[in-house]
């Protein structure tokens, strides 16, 4: 239903009236009170909601231009247990950035901890935010350049608790795989269809 029409320029104004910790252990949870401008004037009454508090993070997407393969990494995920088949989930590289860590830096560094891979010619070809609505999370992807001739194993760090496969699969293949639902998490999708349609702007 059609309010009124919009301010030619709305006011961008809004603050944070109150917030509490609700739930603080591998995640934490935040209780706000806010209040923002209206687009016809105005401000809205306060508004609780509960936020899902995480750090951002990296996907990457380790390619072979020579071999034209990419690394896709397999894993246990509690969060799919309600998928048809299983929660072992085919994705691209990723990893949490902390507090001090520069994006790239941890690109490079969880490409090597999660599948024995070392990058090079790294650039960051996009960012988001995961899910604005209720998580604080936003997204960097990269796109590196590596040597996947030999690349094979079983990584992670066990005192995180990742038991890492790596698969080194032909580009047609992974783009085969988003295709058919095989790939399913948003930060392997996004990043897969930047670097389908990266390469389709080039041919």
């Amino acid at each position: 239903m059609k309010k009124s029409e919009p301010k030619t320029v709305p006011s961008r104004d809004w603050k944070v009236t109150g917030s509490e910790s609700v739930y603080n252990g591998f995640y934490k949870v935040e209780k706000l009170e806010f209040q923002h401008a209206l687009f016809n004037g105005g401000h809205s009454g306060l508004v609780d909601r509960e936020q899902f508090v995480r750090g951002n993070v990296v996907g990457v997407i380790a390619h072979d231009p020579k071999l034209d393969k990419i690394a896709l990494v397999e894993q246990f995920r509690i969060g799919a247990r309600n998928r048809a088949d299983h929660p072992w989930l085919i994705e691209v590289i990723a990893g949490m950035i902390e507090p001090s860590e520069e994006p790239q830096a941890v690109a490079v560094r969880e490409t090597y901890e999660e599948a024995g891979i070392e990058l090079r010619d790294v650039k960051q070809v996009m960012r988001y935010l995961a899910s604005p609505g209720s998580s604080t999370e936003e997204v960097f992807i990269f796109y590196g350049e590596a040597d996947l001739s030999n690349a094979s194993g079983v990584f992670g760090l066990d005192e995180e608790g990742e038991d890492i496969l790596l698969h080194v699969v032909d580009t047609a293949d992974a783009f085969a795989m988003l295709e058919s639902g095989s790939i399913c998490n948003a930060i392997s999708i996004i990043a897969l269809q930047w670097f389908r349609h990266s390469r389709m702007l080039k041919s």
